[in-house]
């Protein structure tokens, strides 16, 4: 315990091994999704699903060791959700591209991100963000967790008419389709208060005790009855198969990039999408998270910012070696901060199960993502705490901080609200004659947003 307590610096962040390893475990079940969704994603741009499976265990287990030793943050790191989407269905799919070319420029990408952290490029960028915005970007990341969490467990549902609504239970039941699709949203509903309960009576490992009780719940409906598995509709079986035990090859994937067309300028375009995306997911993560764990201090600055951003660049270009698409640091780390996780502690307890996992997969892969859905929005209502740290009274920072927060679960991206509020802010700031306030980096960013938008 002493040597853990030397390396993490436990007792000077004011948490233990216990707390440490609970937040670890807590962060890894709200992750465990991405080992089950992300070979789906990839495997629709035409490569080996047990081979990406593979990749991103190792990857994310890779990059979070890095982040744990470079810089004793408590961030978990995996493939990045919504980049895969962009991997699979625009690059590939949508412009014809090799998934092997893909992953050629999310390794090309991730070594722009070595030199730009090495470079303290990245870091500069994190500084120049204004307080207000960096609160705001917790607040927006609360929102848009929480509304992961809901369409994860398909309470939040698709609509012709308003873009969203509330899944009906009536339509279900006339359906015939409540036992598989519906029970699960109300085991969704009642886990979310089952851990609401559970966080106001302040029990510790609230947070996991909230997704393990809403899964042994599904099991129960699953082995009573209650529940039927329906591949067809998405409803698959809570309980773990064994019967196809085993790692899944890596070799499909691995060092299959193809740099055929790496000079060409759909070739460029795409490498800078997914540069612009990974990297402010990648900070507006940073900035949410280490804000909501009060670990930034009085100038708003982030200590040790290198380190945790040279783990995710090298994350990514190693990721795209093994064969998955572009690693990030995960917004679902908030669930262990919320924990009390503070240190790398808590990242090397995850990236151990993202190494178990490997052999203890027909587990993981069993874990609900209506059982992690009541996780999500807790979380997000802890971030959203921190709208109360904004002021209001300068409405030249609360707007901006505003089109930040709802660009965020609106636009289904964290970048898109950091782009959005960077810009608002800028251009309010200089409209009200409030142009001194902008450090030169802001408007170099705000023109960069706006190029991108005209150009990608």
């Amino acid at each position: 315990m002493n040597f853990l307590d030397k390396v993490f610096h436990l007792k000077e962040r004011g948490t233990d091994v216990k707390t440490e390893i609970l937040a670890g475990i807590t962060t890894f079940m709200t992750m465990a999704y991405i080992l089950a969704v992300n070979p789906n994603i990839l495997e629709a741009s035409g490569m080996d699903r047990g081979a990406v499976f593979t990749a991103t265990a190792l990857a994310s287990f890779l990059a979070t060791c890095l982040m744990a030793l470079l810089s004793n943050y408590p961030f978990v790191l995996a493939p990045g959700m919504g980049l895969n989407a962009y991997f699979a269905f625009t690059v590939v799919k949508g412009m014809g591209y090799s998934w092997q070319m893909a992953l050629a420029a999310v390794f090309i990408e991730g070594i722009i991100f070595i030199i730009l952290s090495l470079t303290k490029v990245r870091e500069a960028i994190f500084n120049a963000i204004p307080m207000n915005l960096k609160h705001a970007v917790s607040v927006g990341i609360g929102l848009f967790i929480a509304f992961i969490g809901l369409q994860n467990a398909k309470i939040v549902v698709g609509s012709s008419s308003t873009l969203v609504t509330i899944f009906s239970f009536t339509t279900s039941a006339k359906e015939g389709t409540f036992r598989s699709g519906g029970i699960t949203v109300l085991l969704a509903l009642i886990g979310i208060v089952i851990t609401a309960i559970l966080v106001v009576k302040k029990v510790k490992g609230n947070i996991l005790w909230g997704i393990l009780i809403t899964w042994a719940l599904g099991i129960i409906c699953q082995l009573t009855g209650l529940y039927v598995p329906d591949p067809d509709l998405g409803a698959f079986s809570m309980l773990p198969d064994f019967s196809n035990w085993g790692i899944p090859s890596l070799m499909p994937t691995f060092m299959k990039m193809d740099f055929s067309k790496v000079l060409t300028l759909d070739f460029v375009v795409i490498m800078f999408a997914f540069l612009f995306v990974d990297m402010f997911d990648t900070l507006g993560t940073l900035i949410g998270v280490a804000s909501k764990a009060d670990m930034l201090d009085k100038d708003g600055k982030l200590p040790r910012i290198r380190g945790a951003l040279l783990a995710d660049a090298v994350g990514t270009s190693a990721g795209a070696m093994m064969g998955t698409s572009t690693v990030t640091t995960f917004v679902e780390s908030a669930s262990g901060v919320a924990e009390g996780g503070r240190t790398g502690l808590t990242g090397i307890v995850s990236a151990i199960l993202f190494g178990l996992s490997l052999f203890l997969s027909p587990i993981f892969l069993a874990i609900p993502s209506f059982a992690t859905a009541p996780a999500l929005v807790i979380v997000g209502f802890l971030m959203l705490t921190a709208v109360t740290k904004i002021d209001f009274s300068d409405y030249t920072e609360a707007i901006p901080a505003f089109i930040a927060i709802i660009a965020m679960p609106f636009m289904y991206s964290i970048s898109e609200g950091i782009a959005m509020g960077v810009i608002s802010y800028v251009i309010l700031k200089l409209v009200s004659g409030k142009a001194k306030d902008v450090t030169v980096l802001m408007y170099v960013l705000a023109v960069l947003f706006i190029v991108k938008y005209i150009l990608i």
